[in-house]
């Protein structure tokens, strides 16, 4: 009776971490609109390389989104607040 031959299966090496999407994330949390830059340009590269990094890639334009938007909320917020508080002031009785 014979035994079928069985073959170790193949080694597949790693495909490589796209560095610009590892800079995407980082980014989109120190400098937002950074992030979000850096994370379209490495989803055109990993489209064009197939490389990992998809998922950071996506993450740091989320997240840079996200901050982004809140900071301009937090601005506008603060102009409105900058405003309102200058016209309190301004109709404030003088002291004699």
């Amino acid at each position: 009776m014979s035994h079928p031959h069985y073959q170790q299966p193949g080694y597949y090496p790693p495909r490589r971490m796209n560095g610009m999407a590892i800079a995407a994330l980082i980014t989109a949390v120190l400098c937002a609109p950074v992030g979000i830059v850096l994370g379209v340009v490495a989803r055109k590269q990993i489209r064009q390389t197939g490389e990992e990094g998809w998922g950071m890639a996506t993450a740091g334009m989320i997240i840079g989104v996200v901050l982004t938007v809140l900071w301009a909320l937090a601005f506008v917020l603060w102009v409105v607040l900058a405003v309102w508080l200058y016209r309190e002031i301004g109709d404030m009785p003088l002291p004699r």
